[in-house]
């Protein structure tokens, strides 16, 4: 189990790697350096998800009201992905950026987002219901 948890981890920093090769590149060839916001907002995102997912209620508990905090985690999320995704685009929109430099942003950042979402699945730790 251990050499296949190794093999995970090589393979997600490989892919880490090549997202932010390709967010930098896109700062560095079109000597604008705007698009690396978007390797920060990657990385940020999922803050908000991790934040809020432990803060729901028991399913046995006289106060559960349901799994309105780890929504609103789940919002905060989608809104800062959704706003990686975008920022390149309204730069290039507006010509501050390069469209080649938009599509190598976005697509690093993909790279780098997807790369945080596998590592937290493959190492996601199980409840045990004898703890």
């Amino acid at each position: 189990m251990a050499v296949a948890g190794i093999k995970t981890v090589i393979l997600l920093s490989f892919v880490l790697a090549v997202g932010f090769l390709l967010i930098i590149l896109s700062c560095a060839l079109w000597a604008n350096w705007l698009p690396l916001l978007v390797a920060l907002t990657f990385v940020l995102a999922p803050l908000p998800n991790a934040l809020f997912a432990s803060c729901g209620g028991d399913d046995f508990s006289a106060e559960y009201d349901g799994h309105g905090r780890a929504d609103t985690g789940r919002f905060m999320t989608s809104t800062v992905v959704v706003t990686g995704f975008a920022f390149p685009l309204v730069l290039a929109h507006s010509e501050i950026i390069r469209p080649g430099a938009c599509a190598m942003s976005i697509v690093g950042g993909a790279l780098v987002y997807g790369t945080i979402l596998a590592y937290s699945a493959a190492f996601k730790e199980e409840d045990s219901d004898f703890d």
